[in-house]
């Protein structure tokens, strides 16, 4: 028996897929220059004073201050490796100055090649994020986000 959806599509039209796809795209690029020179202060440089954030282990954040703070501290660890590549895997609009975006970061060997997915995330580990970026005044910031690490499979 067929029947309707009444399921909506909540991509929004082509300029704020455009916009948002940019937004994404710069993201990306801050993450990569905070990666590659080890700054928590690149790396959150969008972050909003409320942000919210979901990490790998379960735990909540709140706040630019108490997320910030972590980075700092995983950076200064080293944690999920040496070298990473960070690329946009798709960007969502479901309405203007708002943009869903996946963002994968590949952790890389010494020679620039993507490693294979660990069960052990005390060494170099690639992940996935989640962000909801939401544009005020111009800018564009993030007021979610939640990241998983990339684990190997069951065997």
């Amino acid at each position: 028996m067929e029947h309707e959806s009444t399921r909506p599509a909540l991509d929004s039209d082509e300029a704020a897929t455009q916009e948002a796809t940019r937004a994404g795209a710069d993201l990306v690029e801050q993450l990569q220059t905070g990666w590659d020179q080890h700054d928590a202060d690149i790396t959150d440089r969008s972050l909003a004073d409320d942000v919210v954030w979901g990490s790998p282990f379960g735990a909540t954040v709140q706040g630019y201050d108490q997320l910030h703070a972590i980075h700092v501290r995983l950076k200064r660890q080293g944690l999920g490796g040496p070298s990473s590549r960070f690329e946009v895997v798709q960007i969502l609009a479901p309405a203007p100055d708002v943009a869903i975006t996946h963002v994968r970061r590949l952790a890389l060997d010494r020679d620039g090649q993507p490693l294979a997915p660990a069960a052990d995330i005390t060494g170099p580990f690639s992940e996935m994020a989640l962000y909801v970026l939401v544009k005020r005044d111009g800018a564009w910031w993030v007021a979610a986000g939640q990241n998983t690490p990339v684990r190997a499979g069951p065997d």
